[in-house]
């Protein structure tokens, strides 16, 4: 039976052993959830469900489903933001920060070394590995409009939605797009969705204090407004990446997969890496643990040699995911207001319409181009994909599987 205990702080929760808990406890078992959290979004909810609501009792079955719709239905990662929830629940502010930090930790040190030792792929073995990576990468986003299309774009109005957001990102200036596919995708919702929006759910019981909200909200518009305006005064590299990272975070509707083409769309990130060095790393993504947005941290580290790319790593890692962890902060206090607003729901359900064609428009270009153009690098694709359909190997299993067929093929001369 799940406790609370009230005090003008955030509300704590008691587990199945009816002791309060702490913040040490909370990385301890993050960091677990961390190491061992394949198979990207929905699956790390599985986990922490299995976690705290089964094996522990940190939250009921209806308030873990309450949490899960709203980290859902808000910018950000969702996973991230409902283990940080969970974190904040269970050991207050600390806790919240230990479950984002352990959780995190373990895929974005593989990910930033991955970058840093990005000479171990000379040769025609490690490019072939790095193009195997690059096609998989084709498969995976594939497999996730797929996917998304089902829940998101269900009926005509929302597909049309969908094709508008799509022509809208291949064809407007790259800054712009993605975020105007966005827009029009809430304004068409307003106008076509209402009908469609989803039911409000059950209240989540894991309060803030109304004076974090605020103070969340201001942040958030504050760092909004200064990151492009200093990273333009001042043309810093790094200042502009950590905007773009920051920008993409506070945009990214329907999970990790979305944060790949805000990131393709930024000018700062193409012009730091490029797109092959961009889709190589959103490839080894899917084969490590814990949220996909540690791919920020890939990005950073593969900007800058030695040293400064595990400073440019961690400031892009912590610019990615901090908008997804304030708007939960502001939205936590007025969930249930938002649940009964019909018009908000139906701008939610047109924005999420729009992010499939956002994922549409990446694929066509730039991942198919980048990684499908040569046939090994559309075979692989092409059956990555029937792996990923058929759901019997796992991602990352597919994912090292594609590298090392690239790996072979690049020795016997093949790409």
């Amino acid at each position: 039976m799940v406790g609370r205990e009230t005090s003008g702080r955030p509300d704590r929760v008691r587990g199945t052993d009816g002791k309060p808990g702490t913040a040490l406890e909370v990385f301890r078992v993050f960091l677990v959830l961390g190491c061992t959290s394949f198979g990207g979004p929905a699956a790390h909810l599985g986990y922490f469900r299995n976690e705290f609501v089964e094996r522990r009792g940190w939250l009921d079955e209806r308030r873990y489903g309450a949490l899960v719709s709203l980290c859902q239905f808000i910018p950000g990662p969702a996973s991230s933001q409902v283990g940080f929830a969970i974190g904040l629940a269970r050991a207050g502010w600390a806790g919240a920060f230990c479950a984002w930090l352990a959780f995190t930790l373990p895929s974005a040190a593989l990910l930033i070394a991955l970058a840093l030792g990005a000479s171990v792929f000379d040769g025609v073995i490690g490019q072939g590995v790095l193009s195997g990576l690059r096609a998989v990468a084709v498969a995976v986003v594939a497999h996730a409009i797929w996917g998304m299309a089902r829940t998101l774009t269900p009926d005509v109005r929302r597909i049309l939605i969908a094709v508008g957001a799509a022509l809208i990102a291949l064809f407007a200036p790259p800054l712009i797009g993605q975020p105007a596919a966005i827009l029009a995708g809430g304004l068409a919702g307003l106008l076509l969705c209402r009908a469609v929006a989803p039911a409000a759910g059950e209240r989540i019981g894991i309060s803030v204090s109304r004076r974090a909200a605020i103070t969340a909200v201001i942040a958030l518009a504050a760092l909004l407004i200064a990151l492009p305006v200093l990273a333009g005064m001042t043309e810093n590299r790094w200042l502009a990446i950590v905007d773009a990272c920051f920008r993409a975070g506070s945009l990214v509707f329907g999970g990790g997969h979305v944060v790949l083409p805000l990131l393709q769309g930024e000018p700062a990130i193409i012009a730091a890496i490029g797109d092959q060095t961009l889709l190589t790393g959103y490839g080894a993504a899917q084969a490590v643990p814990g949220p996909l947005f540690t791919f920020a941290g890939y990005i950073g580290a593969a900007a800058a040699p030695g040293a400064a790319g595990i400073g440019l790593g961690l400031a892009a890692l912590v610019a990615v995911f901090v908008p997804g962890m304030l708007i939960l902060i502001a939205a936590l206090p007025v969930w249930e207001r938002i649940e009964r607003s019909v018009r908000l729901r139906s701008v939610i359900a047109g924005a999420g319409a729009a992010v499939v064609g956002i994922l549409l428009a990446a694929l066509i270009r730039p991942i198919i181009p980048e990684g499908a153009s040569t046939v090994p690098g559309a075979v692989i694709a092409v059956l990555a994909f029937g792996a990923l359909l058929l759901r019997r190997i796992p991602v990352w299993g597919i994912v090292l599987a594609a590298g090392a067929a690239g790996g072979m093929l690049g020795a016997a001369g093949w790409w």
